[in-house]
């Protein structure tokens, strides 16, 4: 493979070289100084700068490298965007939105269309085409919960969580119950992490089914509370 066909993350590293994996893109780090100093601008300091902090963790850390290898990483790095780092910058922002229907489906559209293998694999030929998979996922799922956060009736928010839970962990289960591999860039890449490449998409599967749920399970259940109990919520 030459070096313009590599992953923006680099080539799958090996374990022993994992550590000193660190991704230092100058343009990648300028833009998460930049977002860092946007922190004194924010109404909540403290989730925007966590969020920027999750998206250090997804972006420079040796996870990226990682994910270079592991598709089950990739999907980790995706999860940690969208369903961390986005309602964290969002909260941070105190954006609210409306067509939480569009927003929705825009979310939906994404995160489908680039964990099938042909956009997959194409994402990790291209830095344009990684880049324009990476931000279409964290912008739609901002969108998504500024919707959520924003919605008026608790029904509408609580539909738009567990809707995106449900549509994920249909994801989830097409993935893990796979009977062969399906992404051609992680064939040869996951036998030295201990992994033939159908666990490895097993394993995202597991990844993407349960562990993604769990911010949108605890929205919902977050939304109903409020309404029960508004006044310990209130100014939240």
């Amino acid at each position: 493979m030459d070096g313009s066909t590599l992953p923006y993350c680099g080539a799958a590293p090996i374990p022993g070289g994992l550590w000193t994996a660190w991704n230092l893109d100058p343009w990648l780090i300028a833009a998460l100084a930049i977002g860092a100093a946007a922190t004194v601008a924010m109404p909540r300091w403290g989730p925007w700068l966590a969020g920027i902090a999750v998206l250090a963790l997804a972006f420079v850390s040796p996870l990226c490298a990682l994910s270079s290898a592991l598709f089950s990483v990739r999907v980790l790095h995706h999860i940690l965007m969208v369903a961390v780092a986005a309602p964290l910058l969002v909260w941070g922002t105190g954006w609210r939105a409306g067509g939480g229907g569009a927003a929705f489906l825009v979310h939906l559209g994404a995160i489908w269309f680039w964990h099938m293998p042909q956009p997959y694999d194409a994402a990790l030929g291209s830095n344009a085409l990684y880049w324009a998979m990476e931000i279409s996922l964290i912008a739609s799922a901002a969108w998504l919960w500024a919707a959520m956060v924003g919605a008026d009736r608790v029904g509408h928010a609580v539909t738009l969580s567990l809707g995106t839970l449900l549509h994920m962990g249909m994801l989830g289960a097409l993935l893990t119950f796979a009977t062969r591999p399906l992404f051609a860039p992680h064939l040869l890449t996951t036998a030295p992490f201990g992994l033939t490449a159908l666990e490895d998409q097993q394993l995202a599967g597991l990844v993407m089914w349960i562990p993604a749920a769990l911010p949108y399970v605890g929205f919902a259940a977050w939304r109903v509370w409020a309404m029960l109990d508004p006044a310990r919520t209130a100014g939240a």
